[in-house]
């Protein structure tokens, strides 16, 4: 079944469990996420990227579409790092039940502007998605529990994205990720909307489970995916 962002993170967020976000480019990983979960009964969120969405023509979304409304399972057809509102309105278009629109690089104005038009955004950096994982970590920033108090509050967001020591891409063998349970235990005591961890490949098992333990709601996987 097909259902938005706000309905499936108010159940993860009030059960204190984070859903998977795959993204997808083709047919056969289209099949591999919907089929897996539908085996183990289990909740996703199908993402796209603007890079994909200008490629892929409009009879997939609408093959994706009918795919995942006839499922038993809960799924949400997501617009991941929407690059400007062309984008956003096209996923609309076709249907996409969440889109999200990725101004972190922006101005704060711009940002709090653009972001009010969707419904996930980010605020702070992980690096921007597609260059080396090492620009995420060495110029990635760490986002204040109080500004992300602020941003909810001015762009009324309905999940958020938010820098705590991830990076966007799998992690060079001799780079040992850390993320910051203090800075998400601080936003958590902040913001009451669902919170989404980008950047979620390659990370040790331990601390993603630690990071849903204290509030992610959302986990993003992308690199780790296509592999």
């Amino acid at each position: 079944m097909l259902i938005n962002m706000e309905q499936m993170l108010v159940i993860a967020k009030e059960n204190k469990f984070a859903v998977g976000a795959y993204n997808i480019s083709n047919l056969e990983l289209a099949r591999i996420v919907i089929e897996q979960c539908e085996e183990d009964n289990a909740p996703a969120i199908i993402e796209v990227h603007p890079t994909e969405v200008f490629y892929c023509k409009d009879d997939f979304f609408a093959y994706v579409l009918q795919r995942i409304k006839n499922s038993k399972v809960p799924f949400v057809l997501h617009l991941d790092h929407g690059d400007n509102l062309d984008s956003v309105a096209r996923a609309i278009h076709n249907g996409f039940s969440s889109v999200m629109i990725d101004g972190s690089l922006l101005s704060w104005d711009e940002n709090v502007d653009i972001t009010r038009k969707t419904v996930e955004g980010e605020l702070g950096t992980i690096g921007q998605t597609g260059t080396a994982v090492e620009d995420g970590l060495k110029n990635g920033i760490y986002t204040k529990p109080e500004d992300a108090k602020r941003f909810v509050e001015e762009t009324g967001v309905d999940t958020l994205v938010f820098g705590i020591g991830t990076a966007h891409g799998i992690y060079p063998k001799n780079v040992t990720p850390e993320i910051r349970i203090d800075i998400l235990k601080d936003i958590i005591g902040q913001v009451d909307v669902p919170l989404v961890l980008h950047g979620g490949s390659s990370n040790p098992d331990e601390q993603i489970a630690e990071a849903i333990k204290n509030g992610i709601s959302k986990v993003n996987i992308s690199s780790d995916f296509f592999r």
